[in-house]
């Protein structure tokens, strides 16, 4: 089959297979293309759409780039489910299977120390939202109204504490719980906090964390971020994964390659 290679992610060679009806971006299957120690998972993309200048074009467009980014996610979280894969940037192609084993023999080395360093090892996401000041129960009686301007703005100014002091609490709480979850797991990474208008998150992301955890001990840690959960009013704990060690791969995620 003709076409650009896209290429999702380098492993070691793996004994069980991926789900048999498993499609890649653009519709074709994934396969592997070994090269030594180390296999690239890759499919055949249309040049029209993948060749430098049409992938330039395509990043401006949300829709495209949401489809490519679903499909290229599918095959990386099926690999997880049966060995560690050093995951690629989203985009990376290369004009044929020699563009790619050359790649592969290039970083022969630094890709076998970080797949040492990754081997049986997840990444699990933590975030920490503090959400507006909770709403007053039905029952409660309706604040009163301001007898005069003093009266209003000493209101806000209270309204505007009472909210400070959340936002106070969920830092030291998100900073706590940081230093705990780092103690349970095998490296982490502090991420900028997200933007809600991206995001589409409600609340202030006051934490947005990555820790690399073994995959055997991925239970304990799950139960202890459990732990955490719904425990103080306002603040609210996401929990994701398990995912390809993404924020522990460096250096070795490739850049994107021209074909």
């Amino acid at each position: 089959m003709t076409g650009l290679r896209y290429v999702y992610a380098v492993c070691r060679p793996y004994g069980k297979p991926l789900q048999a009806q498993l499609t890649g971006v653009g519709g074709d299957p994934p396969r592997l293309l070994a090269h030594r120690g180390l296999v690239a998972v890759v499919s055949h993309v249309d040049e029209a759409d993948f060749a430098e200048d049409p992938l330039r074009a395509h990043l401006e467009d949300l829709d495209w780039l949401t489809a490519v980014a679903r499909a290229h996610q599918g095959v990386i979280d099926a690999l997880t489910t049966v060995t560690s894969p050093l995951p690629l940037r989203l985009g990376t192609v290369f004009r044929d299977d020699s563009g790619v084993r050359t790649m592969m023999e290039a970083r022969e080395e630094s890709f076998l120390r970080t797949l040492d360093r990754l081997d049986g090892r997840v990444e699990w996401g933590v975030k920490v939202y503090v959400e507006a000041e909770p709403e007053p129960a039905a029952s409660a009686a309706p604040a009163p109204k301001p007898a005069s301007g003093r009266d209003y703005l000493r209101q806000r100014r209270m309204r505007t504490k009472s909210q400070d002091d959340l936002w106070q609490r969920a830092e030291s709480f998100a900073t706590r719980l940081h230093e705990t979850l780092s103690g349970a797991a095998e490296d982490s990474r502090l991420h900028a906090p997200q933007n809600p208008t991206l995001s589409g998150a409600s609340g202030r992301n006051v934490l947005n964390a990555a820790y690399l955890v073994p995959r055997v001990k991925s239970e304990e840690f799950v139960e202890k971020v459990d732990r955490t959960k719904d425990g103080t009013p306002g603040i609210r704990v996401q929990l994701t994964g398990p995912w390809a060690a993404y924020s522990f791969a460096g250096e070795e995620i490739a850049e994107e390659e021209g074909s």
